[in-house]
């Protein structure tokens, strides 16, 4: 949706769709660039202002997108009409900037469909119980779709981006990374999570709770994209099916804190208390008795953190250090369940290269290891040939 051309290009590709006798409701994202100006807008009058009002100005994008795209399907003949997220409605929690859907109302909708309509829903939106717009966080188009696709049953839902379909890693870095046909709920979760930009990490939560069939395709090319879907609709899975990176991270270590019960929960109760995320957390013991305790946070939470430590923990430590240059790399597969050796392999393939593991995580589908963000480009590319993934 980046433009007029664009707009009128998805047009096109809707009434396909609708001339196939499929029923079609269509959510939309705001043209490119619109959503970060109305939100630099909203800093520029006030550095500090009501979350309300804000959302009620960056909410618009999608309005006037849902309104130029129901003009050009009209303008080929299809019956549609705009909708927003307060008209449905799609009634959410009162967490203004990053709002939960609460129930979805259908009738409306169903309505329309009976009628050969097609519904455009301006995405990213709702209304709070006390009639105030909300929206959903950035890239929460893609949490609308599914929820819309959730309530109506809807076959499939298709969400359609800049890239046609999810690659076995990024293939700005990887030349050599492959197109998956199918990949599980479990699978995209992680790679979301862990710094795929494909899709939005909450749209794959709900897609997998309400069972939702998403396929990933591009608007650019009528290529078939890649399925997210059951692990039990994949006949053959693959051990490691993608390698992903982040380079939000940052780390921090508190060298010679006291080794005694408590002290973690000190540490970390605080950073939570401070909305402040803490992911790979490594814990040893020095031979003085005292203990060394890394973990990582995102790269713009560093200073906050670094604050809360010092003083609103309570725990004292000989040395706090901290580092923003790093990044985490990631081995995902759903085949990791029934293989072992899958991180000897990345440990092996991580050292071949001498690139040095400075914290490492693990959950049943994937490995991660934080690394120096130097290494970046050539650990990824090297796990990636690593795992027998490189395009033949």
């Amino acid at each position: 949706m980046g433009d007029l051309e664009r707009i009128n290009h998805v047009a096109d590709i809707i009434k396909a769709e609708a001339s196939s006798r499929h029923k079609v409701v269509v959510v939309v994202s705001a043209m490119s660039g619109v959503t970060n100006r109305l939100v630099d807008n909203c800093h520029q009058i006030s550095a500090i202002h009501d979350p309300r009002e804000y959302d009620a100005v960056v909410s618009s994008g999608e309005i006037v997108t849902a309104g130029l795209l129901s003009i050009a399907l009209q303008d080929r003949g299809i019956d549609a009409r705009s909708w927003t997220g307060w008209q449905l409605p799609i009634e959410t929690d009162r967490s203004h900037g990053r709002a939960r859907i609460e129930n979805i109302e259908t009738i409306e909708l169903n309505n329309a469909l009976s009628k050969g309509q097609v519904p455009v829903i301006a995405g990213f939106q709702g209304i709070s119980p006390d009639k105030r717009i909300t929206t959903l966080g950035r890239g929460g188009t893609d949490t609308t779709a599914v929820a819309v696709s959730a309530a109506l049953r809807a076959e499939r839902c298709d969400i359609y981006t800049d890239v046609d379909g999810v690659y076995t890693s990024d293939p700005r870095i990887v030349s050599a990374a492959r197109k998956l046909d199918r990949i599980t709920y479990e699978e995209m979760l992680e790679m979301a999570s862990l710094g795929a930009k494909v899709l939005q990490t909450r749209s794959v939560e709900l897609a997998m709770k309400h069972r939702v069939t998403l396929q990933v395709r591009s608007s650019f090319s009528e290529n078939v994209g890649t399925l997210v879907c059951d692990e039990e609709d994949i006949v053959e899975k693959e051990t490691v099916s993608g390698i992903t990176y982040s380079r939000d991270e940052a780390k921090i270590t508190l060298m010679g804190v006291d080794d005694r019960p408590g002290v973690a929960a000190s540490v970390f109760g605080a950073l939570a208390d401070s909305n402040i995320n803490v992911d790979m957390i490594v814990q040893n013991v020095a031979e003085d008795g005292s203990t060394d305790i890394t973990f990582t946070v995102a790269r713009a939470d560093l200073e906050l953190a670094n604050d809360v430590i010092a003083n609103k923990s309570g725990v004292g430590c000989r040395e706090m250090t901290s580092d923003s240059s790093v990044v985490k790399v990631s081995v995902i597969g759903v085949g990791m369940r029934s293989h072992a050796g899958i991180a000897q392999t990345m440990f092996r393939a991580l050292a071949d290269k001498g690139i040095n593991i400075q914290v490492i995580s693990t959950s049943e589908i994937k490995v991660s290891v934080l690394i120096s963000e130097e290494y970046t480009e050539l650990a990824v590319r090297s796990l990636h040939t690593a795992y027998g993934l490189d395009a033949e």
